[in-house]
């Protein structure tokens, strides 16, 4: 069994922190009229999340996959880097705390691609490296705004390395892997440009999504569970149908470039961060966690349900952004939190349950042995 770090769930617990604390921030953005408690919380709403909640997320799948404990100190350092930002602390010491983090998740990618140097692995360490590039401009001064595209990419790369790995169990051509490396190559390329050229190199990185989006579509494994039942099939919706809100987000940087704040940048930014990435966390948090935390999540129903909120509050989110819709885009937000807060509940639920049976989680009609020491 690997070992496990006490930290793990004061780490989880930061995450949730940032978490929470970004989705309050974001809803004050949004023009909610309600208690603002810290006056910070709305400029750190997407720093929050993406390095205070995602980036401590992904910092902790690594370390306990790896086993050592060194690599605890990434998501400690961005979780710190988050709390810094929760309550406000003068100066640069969250966004410092969180390119340390950053670094630390590169130097970790960098001894996994020394042992496995594979197109998976090397995709993931760039996700990493384009998360301290971002962080590193951040802390330099750079606004939010020309930074935010390569805090996508981190989550976008390491999102499509992980899919590439699992399609290890497919039969996959030399044209496929063409397809992945061209979509890689283009959106990575297009950050670069975008440093430069700010309005061309966000129209090549949409590109690169959209060639990531056909790549995710036809290749991924996930369209052969569709036919299973239970935990499988519910991956399976989660994942395709947040390949199509990276389609939506591809079309939107192809079709509108370089975007300052506002609410064609809401729409571009939203589709990436909540329709893409947070299906993602919905359908792999029922296999994650439990190797993360050791606690059994078997699969309810009831998952669905947040699912379905998001998808619909984003609809008519992006609806009310693309429409100048005023009303949509504010009650879609309020939604999108209240799709988030049904995940929690969720999957608070689904574990205290899992706690109650044996380790051997029952799964759409299977039994499923969760492999404690790894993610």
């Amino acid at each position: 069994m690997a070992f496990r770090h006490p930290l793990r769930f004061p780490l989880m617990a930061m995450g949730m922190v940032a978490l929470l604390a970004a989705l309050w921030g974001g809803l004050l953005r949004l023009g909610w009229d309600w208690p603002i408690m810290r006056p910070t919380l709305p400029v750190a709403h997407g720093p929050l999340m993406i390095s205070g909640f995602l980036g401590t997320l992904i910092g902790l799948e690594r370390a306990v996959a790896l086993g050592q404990r060194w690599t605890y100190a990434g998501p400690l350092l961005s979780g710190l880097g988050a709390l810094a930002l929760v309550v406000g602390l003068p100066g640069a010491a969250g966004p410092m705390l969180m390119a340390m983090g950053s670094l630390a998740l590169v130097v970790v990618f960098a001894i996994i691609i020394r042992r496995q140097p594979g197109l998976p692995e090397m995709t993931m360490g760039v996700g990493a490296l384009a998360w301290l590039v971002g962080n590193g401009l951040w802390l330099s001064g750079w606004p939010v705004f020309r930074v935010v595209g390569w805090w996508a990419g981190f989550l976008v790369l390491t999102i499509a390395g992980e899919r590439l790995e699992l399609s290890r169990f497919l039969p996959t051509s030399r044209a496929a892997r063409a397809v992945f490396v061209s979509g890689v190559g283009l959106f990575a390329a297009g950050l670069v440009l975008a440093c430069a050229a700010f309005d061309m190199g966000a129209r090549l990185s949409g590109l690169g999504l959209l060639v990531l989006t056909f790549w995710l579509l036809r290749f991924d494994i996930a369209r052969r569970s569709l036919q299973k039942a239970g935990l499988a099939r519910f991956v399976a919706v989660s994942l395709l149908s947040g390949y199509l809100w990276l389609g939506v987000a591809g079309l939107l940087g192809l079709r509108l470039g370089g975007l300052a704040p506002g609410l064609h940048y809401d729409a571009w930014l939203h589709a990436i961060f909540l329709g893409f990435v947070f299906a993602m966390i919905f359908g792999h948090a029922p296999i994650i966690l439990p190797a993360v935390l050791g606690v059994p999540m078997p699969f309810r129903p009831a998952f669905y349900a947040h699912l379905a909120v998001l998808h619909v509050s984003l609809v008519l989110r992006v609806s009310g952004d693309l429409a100048a819709w005023w009303p949509g885009r504010q009650w879609g937000g309020l939604l999108n939190v209240v799709a988030v807060l049904l995940f929690l509940g969720n999957t608070v639920l689904s574990g205290v349950r899992g706690k109650l049976r044996d380790p051997a989680v029952v799964s759409g009609g299977q039994t499923v042995h969760v492999d404690k020491g790894s993610a």
